[in-house]
């Protein structure tokens, strides 16, 4: 990949203001920090409320169908071993 096929990142890109070196001091380096959290977070777009409705659905079917999973799972394990084992619980002496 080509130097100018690469994106700007927001420390170079921020008030068209050059990049400054590694070698500044630490509260310049902690400015430099704020700056590029403030640029990434002005490129954040909140969602629609279809959207928004959406999303919530679908993690709300997964997780339901990753909870059938790890309880089918659950049971088959506890009757395997008990099957192997001959278990049917703690006795009492």
């Amino acid at each position: 990949m080509s130097e100018d096929q690469v994106t700007e990142t927001a420390a170079s890109s921020s008030k068209g203001r050059p990049a400054k070196k590694s070698d500044s001091g630490f509260f310049a380096r902690i400015a430099l920090f704020v700056r590029q959290v403030i640029g990434e977070l002005k490129k954040v777009v909140a969602p629609t409320r279809k959207e928004l409705i959406n999303y919530t659905l679908v993690v709300l079917v997964f997780v339901t169908i990753m909870m059938l999973i790890v309880t089918l799972l659950d049971l088959a394990f506890g009757t395997g071993i008990k099957w192997v084992f001959g278990g049917t619980g703690v006795t009492n002496r």
